[in-house]
């Protein structure tokens, strides 16, 4: 059983890096992009707040452990999680290494569900609460804020454009470049708000499955470890993701890279404290960048880029869902 739970949190401690390696693009790519920050500046900037973020979202957790889901306990429910955490894992490299944004909670959420649709068919206690799950936690978010993102990111040029109509372009550039500082800041501390909840709830599943820790008992090193993993990945940095969207998906100006960040990262505060609702920090800023860029005289959305965005985004937790069958089954035998 401790070797089990020792693979798992290794394997939580990956997503997470993973989670900040990929997503800071969320965070930089315009702020680089408009050169309102340095890419060392900018990254460091994000990895505070990403921190920051991560240790907020602690009190947010039991959203996605304990109310939706529940795990099965002793070594079926480990191999469940750590089922889950390989496919999601894999399949973000994978998404890395081609450039494109995709979500590490739909990939962690696919995976989950995946390993418990193996669990099932080896005649295993499933995951609980699977068809609240993929309700509350996949089909709606998916399908519906990538679209609130958008219209909010291609309305929100109106007013920033209507209350800098009678200034010199190059003095509006250079004020919304010095705001862009806090629109990253806020989308940072929005993805590790959002984000540090899934690795801390998967921990927290996985000491509960373990027998370890008790309900509503969280070890002090679960945050904690979770922000330190999150930042790191920030810290390093996914170029190849930031430069899909700050260079091939838009071409956008300072105004509307800001308009952009603020409504990415004001949805994101909205899922996480009003509704509890996680959101996916990729889709939700993508989203947003692609509407603002949208609402400009020159196309400045790529739209072959953005529909193969698109595509991978629904790909992902139907290929994880695929993966984490695959990997259940293959460690099965370890139960």
């Amino acid at each position: 059983m401790g070797l089990l739970l020792g693979a798992v949190i290794a394997g939580a401690a990956v997503f997470a890096f993973l989670n900040g390696f990929r997503d800071v693009s969320s965070a930089v790519a315009l702020s680089v992009r408009t050169r309102a920050l340095t890419p060392t500046i900018s990254v460091l900037l994000a990895g505070l707040f990403n921190c920051l973020g991560a240790l907020v979202s602690v009190t947010l957790t039991a959203a996605f452990a304990g109310r939706i889901i529940m795990l099965p306990p002793g070594r079926g429910g480990l191999i469940l999680l750590l089922a889950a955490l390989v496919s999601a894992c894999l399949w973000g490299i994978h998404q890395w290494r081609g450039g494109y944004p995709s979500s590490s909670t739909h990939a962690l959420i696919g995976g989950l569900l995946g390993a418990s649709l193996g669990s099932a068919l080896l005649g295993h206690a499933p995951l609980q609460g699977i068809d609240t799950m993929l309700l509350s936690l996949v089909v709606l978010p998916l399908l519906l804020s990538p679209v609130v993102a958008y219209i909010l990111g291609f309305a929100a040029v109106y007013p920033s454009a209507w209350a800098a109509r009678n200034s010199a372009p190059n003095r509006v550039n250079r004020r919304t470049r010095q705001l862009q500082s806090v629109a990253g800041a806020a989308v940072a501390f929005g993805h590790g708000l959002q984000d540090g909840q899934r690795t801390t709830a998967v921990l927290t599943l996985a000491l509960l499955a373990a027998g370890v820790g008790a309900a509503g008992d969280m070890p002090l090193w679960v945050p904690i470890f979770t922000a330190t993993l999150l930042t790191v990945g920030t810290l390093f940095g996914g170029w190849r993701i930031s430069y899909t969207m700050g260079n091939r998906l838009v071409r956008i100006d300072p105004l509307r890279g800001n308009a952009a960040q603020l409504v990415g990262a004001g949805l994101l505060f909205v899922g996480a404290i009003g509704l509890a609702l996680p959101l996916s920090t990729t889709h939700t800023v993508t989203s947003a960048i692609a509407g603002a860029g949208r609402n400009q005289k020159f196309p400045g959305t790529n739209g072959p880029v953005m529909a193969r965005i698109v595509g991978m985004w629904l790909a992902t937790p139907v290929a994880c869902a695929l993966l984490g069958a695959v990997f259940y089954l293959a460690l099965s035998p370890l139960g």
